[in-house]
């Protein structure tokens, strides 16, 4: 077993375990941390716990120091010189003439590197771009190209449900999404009413997919016929949220709705 605290990078970024050492370090604090990308500034959402060795990516990577003020003034610092290189960035995107769209800028907390993320509808040739970058900032430069969900998580936004997006708030990873999911939960295949502000496929879809499956493992296919305690019948829909199913009985000629317990399946004669 590992001690570890989890901590997170962005609002809704994903959670990495490191090794707290001696250091009492507890969920809400602030941390300075060494990471694949250098030394960087993280909030602890998860305090001390132990974790199995199948959790953890080895070797762990150990906490270097619980932040102080002049940690989160420098943090400061870096989010308003990352602002200034925005700007000079889209400048120098327009006067190269690329096709592609800034979405945000990164400083590394050691400044050591400033991220630039942008979309585009393929591949851009931004080696001149790196070297005016380069030129202006005399440190190490990354463009990184995100994709249209990555976009909406970054700059947020207000979901057609009208709440804040998902993915901007609490969503650590996109997990897949699916027409499937669409259609066994009996939405509307329409485009515009499952797709998100980033035009792909809501990710709530997935949060009751799994109930949706395992109802469906236990109620009868429509078109199935059933035995009730007024005949027999056939099913023409099912309600999955309540466990009905809609039963056109063939003695009654009329649809009636029946409970799960309610129905049975039709014993065949040999």
């Amino acid at each position: 077993m590992y001690d570890v605290v989890g901590v997170r990078f962005k609002k809704a970024g994903k959670i990495y375990y490191f090794d707290p050492g001696d250091f009492a370090v507890e969920k809400n604090d602030y941390v300075i941390v060494e990471t694949a990308r250098g030394v960087e500034y993280g909030h602890v959402v998860i305090g001390r716990k132990q974790v199995g060795e199948e959790d953890v990516i080895l070797p762990l990577k150990k906490v270097l120091r619980i932040a102080d003020e002049n940690d989160c003034i420098q943090v400061a610092d870096n989010k308003k010189l990352a602002g200034e290189a925005f700007t000079i960035c889209q400048e120098k995107i327009s006067t190269h003439a690329l096709d592609m769209k800034l979405v945000d800028v990164e400083y590394t907390f050691d400044k050591n590197k400033i991220i630039f993320y942008f979309t585009a509808d393929g591949r851009v040739d931004f080696r001149e771009l790196v070297k005016d970058l380069a030129a202006i900032f005399r440190t190490r430069i990354e463009l990184r190209q995100i994709g249209v969900r990555d976009e909406a998580k970054m700059l947020g936004g207000i979901g057609p449900c009208g709440r804040v997006l998902c993915c901007s708030t609490f969503l650590g990873d996109f997990e897949p999404v699916s027409i499937k999911m669409a259609k066994d939960q009996n939405l509307s295949l329409n485009p515009a009413k499952i797709s998100g502000l980033c035009g792909r496929l809501m990710c709530c879809l997935k949060y009751e997919n799994d109930n949706y499956e395992s109802a469906r493992d236990v109620l009868p296919d429509i078109g199935q016929e059933v035995l009730t305690a007024m005949g027999t019948g056939r099913v023409v829909s099912v309600n999955i949220l309540e466990r009905k199913v809609q039963v056109d009985l063939y003695e009654a000629e009329r649809v009636i709705a029946f409970s799960l317990e309610e129905i049975g399946p039709l014993e065949k004669t040999v």
